[in-house]
């Protein structure tokens, strides 16, 4: 079994699906190449992930003793978390259901052979 670092990121408070289209954007890019993805891509998502993938990076390191150049993201998935239910008053006393939601981010690296 190849060596491999993981990093999760677990009740972020964005939305699963707008992770899920930045996630798509570094899957099976070299570290560096994904991190610059992140740094320059004018999405909410890209600030909860480009810390997940420097957290990864330095598991890869430390715990690991990866080398962080040949360092690449094999998989990454998003899953939902718990839901915040909150209330919008309408009109005749109604209220209307917003559902806040969070997400579970997991990042896995690997080493280029």
């Amino acid at each position: 079994m190849e060596a491999q670092a993981i990093a999760k990121a677990t009740n972020v408070r964005i939305s699963p699906r707008k992770v899920q289209i930045v996630l798509d954007l570094i899957r099976k890019q070299p570290a560096d190449k994904a991190m610059a993805i992140l740094k320059y891509t004018p999405k909410a998502a890209c600030e909860p992930l480009e810390k997940l993938l420097k957290s990864a990076m330095a598991n890869a390191e430390n715990n690991n003793n990866m080398d962080v150049s040949r360092l690449y993201v094999d998989t990454c998935y998003v899953c939902p978390g718990p839901m915040l239910k909150r209330i919008r008053p309408r009109a005749h006393g109604r209220a209307y259901r917003i559902n806040k939601r969070t997400s579970h981010i997991t990042l896995v690296l690997k080493e280029q052979e």
